[in-house]
């Protein structure tokens, strides 16, 4: 038996009462305990269930949660039988301790609203320390002068020069501070700032640096634009409803990411690389960051999402800048999704300008196209969805995704550029490994590569990227989470011919949450 008597939450699961056992959309009336479930509910009302409609009447439940139940169904019973005294003294101890922990539950509540610092806004972090470090094989590499070659130039012809290997251990951090600030209830300001120390003019690898190096930039690097440690605004928005079913947000400075009403995919329980976070479908999943807005509609477990970002909205040159014009740097997303209580599935059309916050996944060849060709103009169709299984087990989670891309120009392009480019991503999750907290995943995918050039070229763009790693949940503020990823050719067509380049990293991430 899983549901609980109360609607506060029960050893961290939410619980929400119930007034008719239909509204138990798993409960058949062949259940064998169906009637007495109805009774317990029509008579004394003390039944509840989980937030999303369910009631998991094959879940076990513990003498804890059994004198939760209890406890709530003794408010309501006025006749208490023999049998009924019997159990009460059966669980007495149990009881006995609830009423403790509600009594010093109160208490915290009370000294909390005593001493916090608004009544409108609360603050939370995190802080990631990352220390690791790459190994490069192949023959493009130069050991003496430890630099890799490049072809030449697919457009041009003009040879590229060597790139010089960023192969030291590194230890870089992120720190985020989000203030949420509610005025109704319902809404939320949201103001998050942002450090770190992961880019830079020679950052580290697992910041995307150097730029021909992009794939292997982690979820977590950043740096602010004013240089490494400091402090800044990273988001600054506001989200409020319009009647029960609609989601407004608008902000100068929000994530497109922040105004999609499904994200597609339960990978990674802690993230690693950043191309392994965007389902399947970075270019459709930019996330990109700016001034925007955008507006979701839910109902009876679909949603349509559509929002715009502009990258570059706080400059008043056209050219370079602005909302709705050429140098906007903007995206524009309609997203349509479905979601069950174990599986969801989400399609996405998205159209990208040049010059936004960068596509996070893509090989050098397809970047240059996508985000630094002043001329060119992107189409995104990403198809995503994931399954999970209600416990854990033997049975992993499951997140996949595809993307396909057409790349247009309003001038004339040399034979070559890119035309269209696919990209795909699947991970696998297990929970409670060797330990209740701790998690294990990996994930293969392919960031955004050329698939078809203009006058007929043959690409030779493709890459695979794997990811492996294990979180420990030390305590339920740290994780220590080793990782290793491996990307097979990082520079994708700007590989020389008949030489091999890949990369191999391993790393260490500690994060703290507060």
């Amino acid at each position: 038996m899983a549901a609980y008597a109360n609607s506060s939450a029960v050893n961290g699961r939410r619980a929400d009462q119930v007034v008719s056992i239909n509204q138990f959309s798993d409960l058949r009336p062949t259940d064998w305990a169906y009637q007495a479930l109805a009774n317990l509910v029509e008579r004394y009302g003390c039944v509840a269930g989980y937030s999303n409609g369910l009631y998991h009447g094959g879940r076990p439940l513990t003498r804890f949660e059994a004198a939760a139940l209890l406890n709530a169904c003794l408010d309501r019973v006025t006749d208490r039988s023999d049998d009924l005294k019997r159990l009460l003294r059966e669980f007495d101890k149990e009881l006995a301790l609830l009423k403790g922990r509600t009594d010093a539950l109160e208490a915290a509540v009370g000294d909390l609203e005593a001493t916090q610092f608004s009544t409108t806004s609360k603050l939370s972090g995190m802080a990631t320390f990352v220390v690791g470090g790459s190994n490069f094989i192949g023959s493009a590499i130069n050991t003496g002068a430890n630099t890799v070659n490049r072809a030449n130039n697919t457009l041009t012809g003009r040879p590229q020069s060597p790139v010089a290997l960023p192969n030291a251990t590194t230890f870089n951090y992120d720190l985020r501070l989000n203030f949420d600030t509610s005025f109704t209830g319902r809404d939320l300001l949201r103001t998050n700032l942002r450090a770190g120390n992961f880019r830079g003019a020679n950052g580290s690898v697992f910041g995307g640096n150097p730029h021909s190096l992009g794939i292997s930039e982690l979820e977590v690097a950043f740096e602010q634009l004013a240089g490494d440690s400091v402090l800044g605004l990273y988001k600054l928005y506001y989200q409020f409803p319009i009647g029960s079913q609609v989601t407004v947000t608008v902000g100068p400075s929000v994530g497109q990411e922040d105004m999609i009403a499904l994200w597609p995919s339960v990978y990674p329980a802690d993230s690693i690389l950043n191309v392994m976070t965007v389902n399947g479908a970075p270019a459709a999943y930019s996330k990109n960051l700016g001034s925007g807005a955008g507006l979701w509609w839910q109902n009876n477990n679909w949603s349509v999402s559509t929002n715009y970002v502009s990258y570059n909205a706080q400059d008043g040159d056209p050219k370079a800048g602005g909302i709705g014009t050429k140098g906007s740097g903007a995206t524009g997303s309609v997203q349509l999704a479905y979601q069950q209580a174990q599986w969801g599935l989400a399609a996405i059309y998205t159209y990208l300008q040049p010059d936004t916050a960068f596509v996070p996944g893509s090989t050098p060849f397809t970047h240059s196209a996508i985000d630094h060709n002043a001329n060119s103009a992107t189409n995104a169709l990403g198809l995503s969805g994931y399954w999970q299984p209600w416990a854990s087990g033997w049975a992993p989670s499951i997140s996949t995704g595809w993307g396909l891309n057409s790349t247009n120009y309003s001038t004339a392009q040399p034979a070559g550029s890119l035309l269209t480019s696919q990209s795909w991503m699947v991970g696998l999750q297990w929970t409670d490994v060797f330990s209740l907290g701790n998690d294990f995943g990996f994930a293969v995918a392919q960031p955004v590569f050329a698939t078809a050039l203009t006058a007929g070229r043959v690409p030779d763009d493709s890459t695979y990227v794997w990811e492996w790693w294990y979180k420990v949940q030390v305590s339920n503020n740290i994780t220590l989470t080793p990782a290793l990823f491996y990307i097979s050719r990082p520079f994708g067509q700007s590989t020389p011919t008949n030489q091999t380049f890949s990369q191999l990293a391993g790393l260490l991430k500690t994060t703290f949450s507060f």
